[in-house]
């Protein structure tokens, strides 16, 4: 494994953790799940908390990220076009299937939450919880992604991600074994399912979003109570999945052509006012 020296990296370190925990965290605590020294920790919060990124509680001393990550996150999505060339697909998604319909990008080792659509009106409605990371092994969306990799790349995202520490539903998955068994049964269905694997009383079917040259670039799902996503559903559930992600394939390379259309735009005003 390779060592991390350099602050700029332990400095990332503190954000991200501070990210997924969404919460106050004591130096002590980020000390001892960053296995550093509390001494070069809290040189680093001095650093992040002069520049704006980090602010320390005066009453209970506890640290926990500013809003500048979020609003920093908010402009770079849009930026990037995609709730703007995906949303009315998972509007549509929601529609169809009357539950949440939600999306992910793949980001280095890991996926991400970006959007979102509600379509159930009526009785229970499930609102997930407001984290930015998705778990590969216990979701649906996880899943999916980690079916379009090699069984060994898999199981190395899977346990970089958490894979059988505590958290999940009662039908997680806990052995590896298990786990490629689910993998494989996902490659043949072409959809993967999360039935209380994730959290109780929710079911999930998902699928990847590939590019024309198989390239995996994120995953949409479909999720809702066990009530309604029964078994006699999940067919049906699956093929409007299915069809939702390759419409997103196919739109995928509109929003890079856009980027590109922007950027060339861009330079081409900045050498005319040279």
């Amino acid at each position: 494994m390779r060592v991390v020296n350099s602050l700029v990296e332990r400095c990332f370190l503190i954000v991200e953790l501070l990210a997924d925990e969404a919460r106050s965290l004591r130096l002590g605590a980020i000390a001892e799940r960053l296995d550093l020294g509390k001494s070069v920790v809290h040189r680093m919060l001095t650093v992040l908390c002069d520049i704006g990124w980090v602010e320390q509680d005066s009453d209970s001393g506890l640290y926990r990220l500013t809003l500048r990550l979020a609003v920093l996150g908010q402009r770079f999505l849009s930026g990037t076009h995609l709730p703007d060339v995906c949303q009315p697909i998972l509007e549509e998604l929601a529609g169809a299937t009357r539950e949440l319909a939600r999306m992910a990008v793949v980001q280095g080792d890991s996926l991400t939450w970006i959007a979102q659509a509600q379509g159930a009106k009526k009785g229970l409605i499930y609102q997930p919880e407001a984290a930015a990371k998705v778990r590969l092994s216990i979701t649906a969306n996880g899943k999916a992604w980690l079916s379009t990799l090699s069984n060994s790349d898999a199981v190395r995202l899977a346990v970089k991600d958490g894979f059988g520490q505590p958290g999940g539903g009662a039908n997680a998955i806990k052995t590896i074994e298990g786990l490629i068994a689910e993998l494989e049964a996902t490659r043949l269905r072409g959809w993967a399912i999360s039935n209380e694997e994730a959290e109780a009383g929710v079911v999930a079917i998902a699928a990847p979003i590939l590019l024309e040259n198989k390239e995996t670039v994120g995953t949409v799902s479909v999720a809702g109570p066990t009530s309604r996503l029964m078994v006699s559903r999940h067919e049906a559930i699956a093929a409007d999945v299915i069809a939702a992600s390759r419409r997103l394939g196919e739109l995928w390379p509109l929003r890079r052509a856009q980027e590109q259309l922007e950027s060339g735009k861009q330079r081409l005003e900045d050498a005319i006012s040279r």
